[in-house]
């Protein structure tokens, strides 16, 4: 073992080495040397810092790690001189002796060699101080471009865009991300992207940067420009090798360290690690493999020879502006004979590729878009010789029935990031750690990307219960409660924001799980406006535009008509819309028109045209109350024998606005030949001689569940006053995304329970429950109205578009039956 180790670079795998060298318990020093003033921070999650207003959070390991005797940490330290022979290095004038080396220096941003790039107000995006000069700059800009499309270009311009600029992306490549997507999943996530108003410029290639009066102009080779107020590079990474070439280590073809599998360069006293190193020519970027060559290069120090590095997954599973991306193993299909299955769902931006071997038994590769949701399973498929289903597509296919469990071997790595085994997870439960934070904290696993949080929860939950232990259902890690609690908790401490939330009741920074969970639940309980700042980030994407996207970037624009009456003149005013903005006209099954095809910049221009016309937002784009169809009921039909009309218009105007777990919708049909479906919705209502019968728990859907009879031939003031009851109730107690067919089901008691809190009042919350619904119904607005109202809130509708025709700069559009329709990708072909 040698006494004296020198480090260079105090970067997340440099910080690493050092952590995994202390784990040795072995005799020697470390000095660790770093050109920053920083110590070890998370750059993978850099563009929290703008979110957080802090980069506290990112900082890596304890403040007393450092403090260890046998580290040296020195700041400030860029190395300028490697003397191999005598075994020294020179930083800051000052020799460093060793008996062994260790390169840790990553990369750095790659510039292109574009003329104007040297500009002031163009900067990289890569480190902490890079951050403050970003910043310094937006704060004097409205418009930015962040030039590259890969990992690190989408992080970027998520940083941008949490300034508060008008984001672009330009990227050479054809699409985004060329590496991990093929041409349809890059396609998607563009869709995605520019739905939450980043726009995207591809197979664009730079020309020259040329400072304006008002900025800069970037000038492509097509001929087009585009103005900005700064620009942000993040085009690839480069390995920082300058030192090994100045020392004579031998280098790949690419640049980049060469190393063996112990990690070991051409001089066997030299390592290198990260990003810096290249292991049979190639660099691998992802802290994962870092983190692996770190272990490996300790083990070699300590004369442990049976840990080798020979390569790494570059499977990544992200969320680039809220957007879910999945990429696994060879996600292109490039393997000889490989077969691929793929499923796309434009309407919800989802898109899945398998591929799959030639004997369709093995999982090489996938891709993932719009929802993340089986990336573990398939990771693990891909990761072990596990044998495919006999229909490898039902993996990537929805389907009304769960999949069968997954039987991984103890050997199966669930966190690549630090080498950790299910068997290694189920031997910490074994030894008593029987928490999240626990095994967190003894296996490290969940502490590096933090991509393997969902399946380490699950495999917690699996073992506890296998022991007869009661299993801890909080919503996420960053809140030790379930959503009815935290329900509960939000409304006895009147809390209205997020952050008050998390900082009373839980920890970290909140996660795409518990920022919608919370942000649904505050609407319900105090129904504010979901466009006050301080609720945006919690919004997807339909909530925080108040429309719903549609597959080609463009929105649709679903104005509310309850019940499905509507005046003539209120039609025309539709029909006056749609000719305008040249929008596609549908009628959807709920007795609503939609009109799609609007851009984000149009919005706002057509909802003032709707509002002026009597109309208001019909909650299409929310987990809320979506429509209550109806029939004519008695007031036309000979065989009706109630109003339906008039009490679906009445339930639809009573209930408007109400958030809940998950969407509802409900009908009201004038007799039992049930027109209007009620006995297929959430809430159904049918007329009788007598009265109503009421309907509870009906879906249509990929899972259709036909609605359970509650109560038959209620007067009007009892049937309004049971579903002002059982959709409180529901609200309380559903879990998170729960539709009120699976939360009926999943209650203890079912029906009958439901029947005796609704009807006998056993829980003695009747009253609060009305009281509650109440408060929804009178602080009802029109979030339409409310956003045209605020000049805030309206700029974040203007377009990003430089051309004098947005939609048909960007939107290639197709005639079919006399309307304008997307074109399709053959038609685009």
């Amino acid at each position: 073992m040698p006494k004296r180790i020198v480090v260079v670079g105090n970067g997340m795998v440099g910080h690493h080495f050092v952590e995994q060298f202390l784990g040795s318990d072995s005799a020697g020093t470390v000095t660790v040397l770093s050109a920053e003033r920083h110590r070890a921070y998370d750059r993978v999650h850099l563009s929290e810092v703008f979110e957080k207003k802090s980069s506290d959070h990112l900082t890596l390991g304890s403040p007393e790690f450092y403090e260890d005797p046998r580290v040296e940490l020195v700041l400030n330290a860029p190395v300028t001189e490697i003397d191999r022979s005598a075994q020294f290095v020179i930083a800051n004038g000052q020799r460093y002796d060793y008996d062994a080396l260790v390169l840790a220096t990553g990369s750095y941003p790659f510039v292109p060699p574009i003329p104007g790039a040297d500009h002031p107000q163009c900067m990289v995006y890569r480190t902490l101080d890079d951050l403050d000069q970003i910043q310094a700059q937006a704060s004097r800009s409205k418009t930015g471009v962040v030039v590259g499309g890969g990992l690190l270009g989408l992080e970027a311009a998520n940083a941008l865009r949490a300034l508060g600029l008008d984001v672009h992306v330009v990227e050479f490549a054809p699409r985004l991300m060329p590496v991990q997507l093929d041409e349809q999943a890059g396609a998607a996530l563009r869709r995605k992207i520019e739905a939450l108003g980043v726009q995207v410029h591809t197979q664009k290639a730079t020309q020259a940067i040329v400072p304006t009066q008002a900025g800069l102009q970037m000038q492509f080779a097509d001929e087009s420009v585009l103005d900005t107020d700064m620009i942000v590079f993040s085009a690839g990474i480069r390995p920082h090798d300058a030192l090994a070439k100045q020392s004579g280590l031998e280098l790949g073809s690419r640049g980049g360290i060469t190393v063996d599998d112990q990690c070991r360069t051409s001089d066997p006293q030299v390592f290198a690690i990260g990003e810096c190193a290249v292991y049979e020519d190639r660099q691998y970027g992802l802290v994962a493999p870092g983190y692996a060559m770190a272990r490996t290069a300790v083990s070699a120090l300590i004369g442990d020879a049976s840990t080798r590095f020979t390569g790494a997954d570059m499977s990544t599973k992200l969320k680039l502006l809220g957007v879910d991306v999945g990429s696994i193993g060879d996600a292109h299909g490039q393997t000889p004979g490989a077969i691929s299955y793929r499923y796309e769902n434009e309407s919800e931006g989802i898109y899945r590729r398998l591929v799959v071997s030639a004997d369709s038994k093995r999982l090489l590769g996938a891709i993932l878009i719009g929802d993340n949701d089986p990336f573990d399973r398939l990771l693990q498929y891909a990761l072990n010789p596990i044998d495919l289903p006999a229909q490898p597509d039902a993996l990537i296919l929805p389907s009304a029935e769960a999949l069968p469990e997954l039987a991984l071997p103890p050997s199966a790595i669930l966190c690549s990031c630090h080498n950790v085994s299910r068997g290694d997870i189920i031997d910490a439960i074994d030894q008593g750690h029987t928490t999240l934070g626990d095994l967190k904290g003894c296996t490290q696993a969940a502490t590096g990307c933090g991509g393997c949080a969902a399946p380490l929860k699950t495999l917690l939950e699996q073992e506890l219960e296998s022991r007869g232990v009661e299993v801890d259902r909080s919503l996420c890690q960053h809140f030790s409660y379930t959503r009815q609690e935290l329900f509960d908790i939000i409304r006895a401490g009147e809390i209205k924001r997020f952050s008050d939330l998390l900082e009373s009741h839980g920890q970290g920074d909140g996660c795409e799980i518990c920022k919608p969970a919370v942000g649904s639940m505050l609407a319900s309980c105090w129904n504010e406006n979901i466009q006050t700042p301080e609720l945006i980030p919690l919004q997807d994407t339909n909530d925080t535009f108040m429309a719903n996207m549609q597959k080609n970037g463009t929105y649709s624009v679903v104005p509310r008509i309850p019940g499905g009456e509507i005046k003539p003149e209120m039609l025309v005013v539709l029909g006056q819309v749609g000719q305008k903005y040249d929008l596609y006209t549908k009628i959807t099954g709920g007795q609503r028109i939609d009109l799609f095809g609007a851009t984000l910049d149009e919005l706002p221009l057509i909802w003032e045209e709707l509002i002026a016309a009597g109309f208001e937002t019909g909650h299409a784009y929310g987990k809320s109350l979506r429509t209550v169809k109806s029939c004519v009921g008695q007031t036309w039909c000979r065989f009706g024998v109630q109003d339906s009309a008039s009490m679906a218009i009445y339930l639809e105007n009573r209930y408007k606005g109400l958030r809940s777990p998950h969407k509802l919708k409900m009908a009201v049909s004038g007799c039992t030949r049930e027109c209007a479906e009620a006995q297929s919705k959430d809430i159904g209502v049918i007329a009788t001689e007598n009265g109503w019968n009421l309907f509870v728990g009906g879906n249509g859907g990929m899972r259709p569940r036909h609605a359970d009879l509650f109560a038959t031939d209620l007067d009007d003031e009892t049937l309004i006053r049971y579903i002002d009851r059982i959709l409180m109730f529901y609200v309380a107690t559903g879990d998170r995304l729960q539709r009120t067919s699976v939360w009926l089901e999943s209650l203890e008691g079912g029906l009958d329970y439901l029947r005796e809190v609704v009807i006998d009042d056993s829980l003695k919350l009747g009253a609060e429950l009305e009281a509650r619904m109440q408060r929804v119904i009178d602080t009802y607005q029109c979030e339409w109205k409310a956003a045209l109202e605020d000049p805030n809130t309206r700029r974040r509708f203007r377009s990003f578009v430089n051309a004098d025709d947005p939609r048909r700069a960007r939107i290639q559009l197709v005639e079919e039956r006399g309307q304008r329709i997307p074109m399709s990708q053959e038609e685009k072909a």
